[in-house]
């Protein structure tokens, strides 16, 4: 057997590099052969992934969900699995799909997957819009989420986790709902939001159980909408998002389709993006469709 691995070796702060050599001996010492992956960023990733997915029998991807999200893009749809060791700061897809949080106990589950012909077929979203294409597996958010993402993208200072702090206070002071229309397999409807989630897996944020009722094994989209709050409410209410109670919450409601259009309405048009899987996706208007079994993953536990 004989797999390509792709590490972001700046993932978990240096964590994913210093486990590469490991998840190597210990693939090697299963029997699979590894092929190592170089890539310089995130284009560069998705594009060997594509190049070498028909030359091997899985890709392995080492690091955050940024690495998973990179690999996706390559794998949908091709029937060469995929095999996820999360050493990430957050791990949302490993942790979705009961795959070990250590990476090498990951790698031991995979390879038995590989040699035994196991592995778990999960749906994956499809999302278009005019930035193009792209293919996501946990979950893509729009509104309060998706502007702090723009921001820390854009500061250069802080370094660390004080720049995505300094975000969220900036967008906190300009904390505001904007309407957008919601439709849902053909069906329109407007809403003022504070924040859309669209959840093929429940969590997203490094453990934030944001679409509790999300399976990536059942063909729908899970969509959590959060109505108009205050700033307070919304600092309130967000360490309600580890366990998924927020959906009990009146301004939340909670809502499933397999396939959902976005469109921002009147004003509000402006500068409104989304993210999936912690890397950016692409503006509204936006379509996402949930395309069932499009991936197989290793090392979860399940067939």
């Amino acid at each position: 057997m004989q797999v390509a691995l792709l590490v972001n070796e700046a993932a978990g702060r240096g964590r994913a590099r210093s486990a590469a050599a490991a998840v190597t001996a210990r693939l090697a010492s299963a029997g699979v052969q590894v092929h190592p992956l170089v890539a310089p960023d995130r284009t560069a990733a998705e594009d060997a992934v594509r190049t070498v997915r028909e030359d091997v029998d899985a890709v392995v991807a080492l690091g955050g969900d940024g690495v998973a999200h990179a690999a996706v893009q390559g794998l949908a749809g091709s029937g060469t699995p995929l095999a996820v060791l999360p050493a990430g700061t957050g791990n949302d897809l490993a942790l979705a799909l009961g795959i070990p949080a250590d990476p090498l106990a990951a790698a031991d589950a995979a390879a038995h997957d590989l040699l035994t012909g196991g592995g778990r077929r999960i749906d994956l979203a499809r999302s278009t819009s005019a930035a193009g294409e792209r293919w996501w597996a946990t979950v893509l958010c729009c509104g309060f989420d998706s502007v702090v993402s723009d921001r820390v993208n854009r500061l250069r200072w802080p370094r660390g986790p004080r720049r995505y702090d300094l975000a969220i206070a900036v967008e906190l002071a300009r904390l505001r709902s904007r309407r957008v229309r919601l439709t849902l397999d053909g069906v329109p409807a407007e809403h003022e939001v504070t924040l859309v989630a669209v959840g093929n897996t429940a969590w997203y944020g490094g453990g934030l159980r944001i679409c509790p009722g999300a399976d990536p094994g059942d063909g729908w989209l899970d969509i959590t909408v959060v109505g108009p709050v205050s700033r307070l409410e919304l600092v309130r209410t967000r360490p309600r998002l580890a366990a998924g109670t927020h959906v009990s919450h009146p301004a939340v409601q909670v809502l499933r389709a397999r396939e959902l259009l976005v469109e921002p309405v009147g004003a509000d048009a402006e500068a409104l993006t989304t993210w999936a899987d912690g890397e950016p996706v692409g503006p509204l208007p936006q379509r996402s469709t949930v395309e069932p079994g499009a991936l197989t993953v290793l090392g979860t536990g399940r067939r």
